[in-house]
């Protein structure tokens, strides 16, 4: 075949792509199980966050072996089902009705020696999906620590979210008030909710970011009330 030929060429990229494209495919293959593997201990890491639990890198999996007692599904009755909590999709359940979702529920013995009840949330944020933990006491509405992160919000202003400063404010929020579920409002700064419900102040600048944060815990805790409430009654006895 001529060289110089336009069908060379031709034949000679479609060879190439199919080389380098089935090397692509082999590496990722190979690489599938670390990355999950990755993919784990990082949502591991992060659950342990939300109940102030920080180890090493090389530790997180053993940390969460040792400090998650349990994990389990419920439904929006707050009664167990059958399911992985860990494998729970928690952003495909976002979009269904809230009285079908499977919600993920990790039990924590925490420093202070309590039990602490670690819930997932997700949802959205200025320029892409915002996620997190939020750990409730025993009480099943005072919340004793919260990790928020995200995927691609601004530096310096949506991106705040992820950093202490923000979820320390949640520490002692209450959602229940005089026996009312109420999730905790994310305001100006200088504002407050009109409901009554505990509140914090949103990120200075990213307000699209801190509006997405209240919009998220409101959609995401608001199923588990009846299961928090259970939480509070057993607490009461």
């Amino acid at each position: 075949m001529n060289k110089q030929s336009n069908l060379y060429t031709i034949a000679y990229i479609a060879a190439l792509a199919v080389v380098v494209g089935a090397a692509l495919a082999i590496t990722s293959l190979s690489l599938h199980d670390r990355q999950q593997q990755n993919a784990d201990r990082d949502k591991m890491r992060q659950i342990l966050a939300a109940a102030h639990i920080t180890v090493p890198a090389d530790s997180v999996i053993a940390a969460y072996k040792r400090d998650i007692t349990d994990a389990y599904i419920v439904n929006a009755e707050g009664k167990r089902v059958e399911g992985d909590a860990f494998d729970v999709d928690v952003d495909a359940q976002t979009k269904m009705p809230a009285l079908r979702r499977l919600l993920p529920v990790f039990e924590c013995r925490a420093a202070d020696g309590e039990m602490k009840y670690i819930i997932p949330v997700y949802g959205a944020g200025l320029w892409g999906p915002i996620w997190g933990y939020v750990a409730f006491d025993a009480d099943g509405s005072t919340i004793y620590g919260a990790y928020f992160a995200h995927k691609g919000e601004t530096p310096g202003l949506g991106a705040e979210i992820e950093k202490p400063a923000f979820s320390s404010e949640f520490i002692g929020k209450t959602v229940f008030k005089q026996g009312v579920f109420m999730p905790v409002a994310v305001v100006k700064a200088g504002q407050k909710p009109l409901g009554g419900e505990d509140y914090v102040d949103g990120i200075s600048g990213g307000t699209i970011t801190s509006k997405g944060v209240g919009a998220m815990l409101s959609d995401c805790l608001t199923p588990y009330a009846a299961f928090l409430k259970n939480l509070s009654q057993k607490k009461s006895n």
